[in-house]
Protein backbone atom coordinates (compact mmCIF):
# COMPACT_ATOMS: atom_id res chain seq x y z
CA UNK A 1 0.00 0.00 0.00
CA UNK A 2 1.30 3.43 -0.90
CA UNK A 3 2.33 5.67 1.95
CA UNK A 4 0.67 9.05 2.26
CA UNK A 5 3.62 10.80 3.86
CA UNK A 6 7.38 11.07 3.63
CA UNK A 7 9.92 9.55 5.97
CA UNK A 8 9.83 12.77 8.00
CA UNK A 9 6.08 12.34 8.54
CA UNK A 10 6.09 8.85 10.04
CA UNK A 11 3.01 8.21 12.18
CA UNK A 12 4.11 6.93 15.61
CA UNK A 13 1.55 4.45 16.93
CA UNK A 14 0.76 2.80 20.27
CA UNK A 15 -1.52 -0.27 20.14
CA UNK A 16 -3.64 -1.16 23.18
CA UNK A 17 -5.59 -4.44 23.39
CA UNK A 18 -5.80 -7.10 26.09
CA UNK A 19 -5.86 -9.96 23.57
CA UNK A 20 -2.27 -10.79 22.56
CA UNK A 21 -3.13 -12.24 19.14
CA UNK A 22 -5.15 -9.19 18.12
CA UNK A 23 -2.56 -6.79 19.51
CA UNK A 24 0.35 -8.49 17.75
CA UNK A 25 -1.61 -8.98 14.54
CA UNK A 26 -2.46 -5.28 14.41
CA UNK A 27 1.14 -4.38 15.13
CA UNK A 28 2.41 -6.55 12.28
CA UNK A 29 -0.18 -5.23 9.83
CA UNK A 30 0.34 -1.57 10.67
CA UNK A 31 4.13 -1.72 10.98
CA UNK A 32 4.25 -3.02 7.40
CA UNK A 33 3.15 0.45 6.21
CA UNK A 34 6.16 2.62 5.27
CA UNK A 35 4.67 5.70 6.96
CA UNK A 36 3.77 3.99 10.26
CA UNK A 37 6.01 3.07 13.19
CA UNK A 38 4.60 1.02 16.07
CA UNK A 39 6.37 2.43 19.13
CA UNK A 40 4.71 0.21 21.72
CA UNK A 41 2.02 -2.29 22.69
CA UNK A 42 -0.03 -2.27 25.90
CA UNK A 43 -2.27 -4.98 27.36
CA UNK A 44 -4.55 -2.81 29.51
CA UNK A 45 -5.49 0.76 30.31
CA UNK A 46 -2.83 1.34 32.94
CA UNK A 47 -0.06 0.14 30.62
CA UNK A 48 -1.55 2.34 27.90
CA UNK A 49 -1.26 5.45 30.07
CA UNK A 50 2.28 4.55 31.17
CA UNK A 51 3.53 3.82 27.64
CA UNK A 52 1.78 6.87 26.15
CA UNK A 53 3.44 9.20 28.66
CA UNK A 54 6.79 7.57 27.95
CA UNK A 55 6.60 7.26 24.14
CA UNK A 56 4.32 10.24 23.32
CA UNK A 57 2.84 8.59 20.21
CA UNK A 58 0.95 10.50 17.53
CA UNK A 59 -1.99 8.08 17.70
CA UNK A 60 -3.17 5.41 20.15
CA UNK A 61 -5.30 2.52 18.84
CA UNK A 62 -7.45 1.78 21.88
CA UNK A 63 -9.60 -1.21 22.84
CA UNK A 64 -12.30 -0.46 25.42
CA UNK A 65 -13.02 -3.49 27.62
CA UNK A 66 -9.74 -4.33 29.36
CA UNK A 67 -8.56 -5.36 32.85
CA UNK A 68 -7.20 -2.98 35.51
CA UNK A 69 -8.31 0.17 33.67
CA UNK A 70 -10.70 0.44 30.74
CA UNK A 71 -10.02 2.11 27.42
CA UNK A 72 -12.36 4.92 28.47
CA UNK A 73 -10.24 5.70 31.54
CA UNK A 74 -7.02 5.45 29.52
CA UNK A 75 -8.39 7.69 26.76
CA UNK A 76 -9.42 10.35 29.26
CA UNK A 77 -6.01 10.33 30.96
CA UNK A 78 -3.99 10.29 27.74
CA UNK A 79 -5.92 13.07 26.00
CA UNK A 80 -5.79 15.22 29.15
CA UNK A 81 -2.04 14.84 29.65
CA UNK A 82 -0.99 14.60 25.99
CA UNK A 83 -3.22 16.94 23.93
CA UNK A 84 -1.21 16.27 20.78
CA UNK A 85 -1.84 12.50 21.01
CA UNK A 86 -5.01 11.31 19.27
CA UNK A 87 -7.00 8.22 20.25
CA UNK A 88 -8.71 5.88 17.79
CA UNK A 89 -11.08 3.41 19.44
CA UNK A 90 -11.05 -0.03 17.82
CA UNK A 91 -13.47 -2.37 19.56
CA UNK A 92 -16.11 -5.07 19.08
CA UNK A 93 -18.62 -3.10 21.18
CA UNK A 94 -21.08 -0.59 19.76
CA UNK A 95 -23.25 -0.03 22.84
CA UNK A 96 -24.59 3.51 22.94
CA UNK A 97 -23.14 4.29 26.36
CA UNK A 98 -19.65 3.14 25.35
CA UNK A 99 -19.75 5.17 22.15
CA UNK A 100 -20.65 8.39 23.93
CA UNK A 101 -18.31 7.77 26.86
CA UNK A 102 -15.42 7.25 24.43
CA UNK A 103 -16.23 10.42 22.49
CA UNK A 104 -16.61 12.44 25.68
CA UNK A 105 -13.31 11.02 26.98
CA UNK A 106 -11.58 12.52 23.95
CA UNK A 107 -11.51 9.82 21.25
CA UNK A 108 -11.13 11.26 17.74
CA UNK A 109 -12.43 8.15 15.98
CA UNK A 110 -14.51 5.06 16.77
CA UNK A 111 -14.19 1.93 14.64
CA UNK A 112 -15.49 -1.59 15.05
CA UNK A 113 -13.14 -4.55 14.67
CA UNK A 114 -14.92 -5.70 11.53
CA UNK A 115 -13.54 -2.62 9.75
CA UNK A 116 -11.39 -3.31 6.71
CA UNK A 117 -7.63 -2.84 6.72
CA UNK A 118 -8.02 0.07 4.32
CA UNK A 119 -10.57 1.74 6.61
CA UNK A 120 -8.32 1.40 9.65
CA UNK A 121 -5.33 2.85 7.79
CA UNK A 122 -7.31 5.73 6.32
CA UNK A 123 -8.76 6.53 9.76
CA UNK A 124 -5.33 6.58 11.41
CA UNK A 125 -3.96 8.94 8.79
CA UNK A 126 -7.07 11.14 8.88
CA UNK A 127 -6.91 11.45 12.67
CA UNK A 128 -3.24 12.34 12.43
CA UNK A 129 -4.33 15.19 10.09
CA UNK A 130 -6.77 16.40 12.74
CA UNK A 131 -9.97 14.85 11.37
CA UNK A 132 -12.56 12.86 13.32
CA UNK A 133 -13.93 9.58 12.00
CA UNK A 134 -16.82 7.32 12.97
CA UNK A 135 -17.76 4.02 11.35
CA UNK A 136 -21.17 4.26 9.57
CA UNK A 137 -22.98 2.32 12.30
CA UNK A 138 -21.50 4.53 15.02
CA UNK A 139 -22.22 7.71 13.04
CA UNK A 140 -25.89 6.70 12.90
CA UNK A 141 -25.99 6.27 16.68
CA UNK A 142 -24.43 9.70 17.19
CA UNK A 143 -26.85 11.36 14.76
CA UNK A 144 -29.82 9.59 16.35
CA UNK A 145 -28.76 11.01 19.69
CA UNK A 146 -28.38 14.50 18.22
CA UNK A 147 -31.85 14.23 16.65
CA UNK A 148 -33.29 13.15 20.00
CA UNK A 149 -31.95 16.31 21.58
CA UNK A 150 -33.11 18.41 18.63
CA UNK A 151 -36.64 17.13 19.28
CA UNK A 152 -36.58 18.50 22.83
CA UNK A 153 -37.52 22.11 23.74
CA UNK A 154 -35.11 24.63 22.09
CA UNK A 155 -31.67 24.81 23.69
CA UNK A 156 -28.52 26.65 22.86
CA UNK A 157 -25.77 24.71 21.09
CA UNK A 158 -23.77 24.69 24.33
CA UNK A 159 -26.69 23.13 26.23
CA UNK A 160 -27.02 20.31 23.71
CA UNK A 161 -23.29 19.60 23.92
CA UNK A 162 -23.39 19.57 27.71
CA UNK A 163 -26.34 17.17 27.67
CA UNK A 164 -24.27 14.50 25.92
CA UNK A 165 -21.03 15.34 27.73
CA UNK A 166 -19.13 16.84 24.81
CA UNK A 167 -18.00 19.68 27.06
CA UNK A 168 -15.43 17.33 28.60
CA UNK A 169 -13.88 16.86 25.16
CA UNK A 170 -13.64 20.51 24.27
CA UNK A 171 -12.60 21.67 27.76
CA UNK A 172 -15.55 23.94 28.39
CA UNK A 173 -15.91 25.31 31.95
CA UNK A 174 -18.58 23.76 34.22
CA UNK A 175 -22.07 25.10 33.43
CA UNK A 176 -23.31 27.89 35.66
CA UNK A 177 -26.68 27.03 37.19
CA UNK A 178 -28.34 30.42 36.74
CA UNK A 179 -31.78 31.46 35.66
CA UNK A 180 -32.30 32.16 31.93
CA UNK A 181 -31.44 35.74 31.05
CA UNK A 182 -31.96 38.17 28.21
CA UNK A 183 -28.27 37.80 27.38
CA UNK A 184 -28.66 34.02 27.07
CA UNK A 185 -31.61 34.48 24.73
CA UNK A 186 -29.61 36.91 22.62
CA UNK A 187 -26.74 34.40 22.47
CA UNK A 188 -29.15 31.70 21.25
CA UNK A 189 -30.52 34.05 18.61
CA UNK A 190 -26.97 34.82 17.50
CA UNK A 191 -26.27 31.08 17.09
CA UNK A 192 -29.33 30.74 14.82
CA UNK A 193 -28.23 33.76 12.80
CA UNK A 194 -24.79 32.22 12.35
CA UNK A 195 -26.37 29.04 11.00
CA UNK A 196 -28.42 31.10 8.56
CA UNK A 197 -25.21 32.78 7.37
CA UNK A 198 -24.02 29.56 5.71
CA UNK A 199 -24.06 29.47 1.92
CA UNK A 200 -25.97 26.74 0.07
CA UNK A 201 -22.69 24.95 -0.67
CA UNK A 202 -21.63 25.13 2.98
CA UNK A 203 -24.99 23.78 4.10
CA UNK A 204 -24.63 20.85 1.69
CA UNK A 205 -21.14 20.08 2.99
CA UNK A 206 -22.35 20.36 6.60
CA UNK A 207 -25.12 17.82 5.92
CA UNK A 208 -22.68 15.37 4.30
CA UNK A 209 -20.22 15.81 7.15
CA UNK A 210 -23.01 15.07 9.63
CA UNK A 211 -23.58 11.75 7.85
CA UNK A 212 -20.04 10.77 8.83
CA UNK A 213 -18.50 11.26 5.39
CA UNK A 214 -14.81 12.08 5.07
CA UNK A 215 -13.46 15.06 3.12
CA UNK A 216 -12.55 12.69 0.29
CA UNK A 217 -16.07 11.22 0.14
CA UNK A 218 -17.65 14.68 0.24
CA UNK A 219 -15.35 15.84 -2.55
CA UNK A 220 -16.38 12.90 -4.75
CA UNK A 221 -20.08 13.49 -4.09
CA UNK A 222 -20.18 17.21 -4.89
CA UNK A 223 -17.37 17.22 -7.49
CA UNK A 224 -14.80 19.35 -5.68
CA UNK A 225 -11.12 18.87 -4.92
CA UNK A 226 -10.45 17.34 -1.50
CA UNK A 227 -8.39 20.40 -0.55
CA UNK A 228 -11.31 22.66 -1.44
CA UNK A 229 -13.62 20.65 0.80
CA UNK A 230 -11.10 20.92 3.61
CA UNK A 231 -11.12 24.70 3.20
CA UNK A 232 -14.94 24.73 3.25
CA UNK A 233 -14.99 22.66 6.45
CA UNK A 234 -12.54 25.05 8.12
CA UNK A 235 -14.69 28.01 7.05
CA UNK A 236 -17.86 26.36 8.41
CA UNK A 237 -16.12 25.61 11.71
CA UNK A 238 -15.10 29.26 11.97
CA UNK A 239 -18.63 30.47 11.23
CA UNK A 240 -20.23 28.14 13.75
CA UNK A 241 -17.44 28.45 16.33
CA UNK A 242 -17.11 24.65 16.34
CA UNK A 243 -13.97 22.90 17.56
CA UNK A 244 -14.51 19.49 15.97
CA UNK A 245 -16.41 17.69 13.23
CA UNK A 246 -18.60 16.15 15.93
CA UNK A 247 -19.70 19.61 17.00
CA UNK A 248 -20.47 20.40 13.36
CA UNK A 249 -22.66 17.29 13.20
CA UNK A 250 -24.46 18.58 16.25
CA UNK A 251 -25.08 21.90 14.48
CA UNK A 252 -26.47 20.07 11.45
CA UNK A 253 -28.85 18.05 13.62
CA UNK A 254 -30.00 21.22 15.38
CA UNK A 255 -30.69 22.84 12.01
CA UNK A 256 -32.73 19.87 10.82
CA UNK A 257 -34.72 19.95 14.07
Amino acid sequence: MTATGTASEVLRLLIVDDQPLIRRGLAMMLAAEPDIEVVGQAADGLEAIEYALEKKPDVVVMDLQMPRASGIVATREITAKLPATKVVVLTTYDYDELVFEAICAGAQAYLLKDASEAEVLETLRAVRRGESRLSPAIARKVMDQFRAFAGQPPQSTTSVAESIGIESTVNRPPPQHTAPSTAASAKSATAVAELDALTDKEERILDLLAEGKSNKQIAAEIFLAEGTVKNYVSRIMDKLHARSRIELAMHASKRRG
